[in-house]
């Protein structure tokens, strides 16, 4: 049975707000056509795309369409509409309305639903798009933009919590514009916390991994980074080394080329040492992996106009700027956490597994962070391929550590009863899914415009993924024209209200039948 409830709802964010214009039409009908004039073209949104930067004045429609956006509807405006799951709406596996009301419900020693006590807006995946990023901002109603251009924190802001749910930097359009823009809405004063992604600590490890000693577990791991991590490289040697004598104290390309690529007895050791710690699934992943990536790094690097000598020399700088502690982007490795939790929610860039579970529900979130900063900072090895790494990686495979209905059932007697995540990009906004009896909400609704560009959508991507007080769940995206929101309490009680009048009319059908029976009975007597 498709599931319909009212508590699954879709409101409108453009003009068909119809309870707004009961209860204030002269209002509804002035933001109607509001939204109708700043709404950009489909050409004005593809000539934004293909932009590599884009100006403020070119922007200005898109911002304030996204601040438009901005849900300020009370519970009274969406009392009789209804999200019916079609497809793209949610994730197919959420197709009968027992799979959810299973995950919504407390069971047995489960502690209650609890939410936060502020609005808590999550922004995922940003992927080097500065302008999708300030966009998406916006629409939380938490920044504004000032005569001159800038950001500024309103008074919702000040109220508000901030997540950014990892992977900031590669695919975009450029990785050091995300950094700038992040960096100016800290120091504005955002009370912000910052998630680790697969994608930001690949950079991290890869240039861990040439600042120490080489090693089977590590000696892979700058070559890995992959052709996404290039553009990052090659905006940081044009902006800090181009102009500059870079050349001194950097080695010839073939000594760089050992320093930076595994060796090719790597290929034969490491399934050894991996052994035991990761799935033979993940192993030849790995290998097949590393064997493309070993092949096209070095020439895709040429292709944008860099030499393995400036590939390193840019690599080195990277590790100033990043690492040093007095670097120009130290803040933003040193700010990063693995997981953070509030209420009933455990906000974490990919996924959870059974021993993160025990280890939150032992000793709590910010033990897990500690060890998450521990042990990045000891053997790379170890860590990239723990459970404490998986956190950021696990796409819920085979070869990632596994989730089971035990592991849940811990994880839910902790507190925990729902993992909103980014990782994995959806096309229509943000989805419901449910992994082993645990509710996901999935947040990446792709961003960045490169992404969106390669997989057919058009204009910049920006949208929001709100936790309110009052025990709502709201997802505003581009790419979906109706505010999806999700109340599990009322959800549950419409669940039961439909059972009631189920068992109602089942009640009512057996007597009918019943009586129909007797009745045949009696006249076959008569007869």
């Amino acid at each position: 049975m498709a599931l319909s409830s009212p508590v699954l709802t879709l409101v409108s964010q453009s003009g068909a707000l119809k309870k707004v214009t009961e209860k204030s039409p002269k209002s509804a009908s002035k933001l109607t056509k509001t939204l109708s004039k700043i709404k950009p073209s489909s050409k004005q949104l593809k000539r934004i795309c293909e932009s590599k930067v884009v100006s403020t004045e070119s922007n200005e429609s898109l911002f304030s369409c996204a601040k438009a956006l901005q849900y300020k509807l009370d519970r009274k405006c969406f009392k009789n509409t209804y999200w019916p799951l079609e497809k793209g709406s949610a994730d197919s596996l959420i197709n009968k309305q027992d799979r959810l009301y299973r995950a919504v419900t407390i069971g047995p020693k489960q502690p209650k639903w609890q939410w936060p006590t502020k609005p808590i807006f999550f922004i995922s995946d940003p992927h080097a798009d500065a302008d999708a990023f300030e966009a998406s901002l916006l629409t939380t109603d938490g920044f504004i933009r000032d005569a001159s251009g800038k950001l500024r924190l309103t008074k919702q802001g000040k109220k508000s919590l901030f997540i950014v749910g990892g992977d900031c930097l590669d695919k975009g359009p450029s990785n050091l514009s995300l950094l700038y823009k992040l960096k100016e809405v800290i120091d504005l004063g955002a009370d912000l916390k910052l998630l680790a992604g697969n994608h930001d600590l690949r950079l991290l490890i890869g240039l861990l991994s040439i600042a120490g000693e080489r090693d089977t577990g590590n000696e892979h791991m700058f070559v890995r980074m992959g052709n996404k991590v290039v553009p990052l490289l090659k905006e940081v040697f044009d902006l800090y080394l181009a102009h500059t004598d870079w050349q001194k104290g950097i080695p010839d390309e073939d000594e760089c080329k050992s320093r930076l690529f595994p060796s090719d007895a790597w290929f034969s050791e490491f399934p050894l040492l991996a052994k035991g710690l990761v799935p033979e699934e993940g192993i030849e992943r790995e290998l097949k992996k590393m064997r493309t990536k070993t092949h096209s790094f070095e020439k895709n690097c040429l292709k944008s106009g860099l030499s393995l000598p400036q590939v390193y020399a840019t690599a080195m700088k990277c590790q100033q700027l990043f690492l040093s502690q007095k670097g120009e982007f130290s803040w933003f490795f040193q700010k990063m956490q693995l997981a953070y939790k509030k209420g009933s929610f455990l906000f974490v860039h990919a996924g959870v597994d059974d021993t993160i579970g025990q280890l939150i529900a032992k000793k709590g979130v910010s033990h897990l962070n500690k060890c998450f900063k521990k042990q990045l900072h000891s053997n790379l090895f170890n860590f990239y391929y723990s459970s404490v790494a998986n956190t950021f990686r696990t796409k819920y495979r085979k070869s990632d550590k596994p989730l089971t209905r035990d592991g849940v059932d811990i994880i839910r007697k902790s507190g925990i009863h729902a993992i909103v995540r980014g990782h994995v990009n959806y096309h229509q906004g943000q989805q419901l899914n449910v992994k082993q009896g645990l509710l996901h909400i999935e947040c990446d609704i792709t961003l960045d415009r490169n992404s969106r560009i390669k997989e057919g959508l058009v204009g910049i991507g920006y949208g929001v993924t709100m936790i309110q007080p009052k025990g709502r769940i709201i997802g505003l995206s581009t790419d979906f024209s109706y505010a999806k929101v999700f109340q599990p309490k009322r959800f549950l009680k419409s669940v039961k209200k439909e059972q009631i009048s189920k068992q109602k009319t089942d009640k009512k059908t057996l007597a009918l039948f019943n009586k129909s029976l007797k009745m045949s009975m009696c006249n076959a007597i008569k007869k």
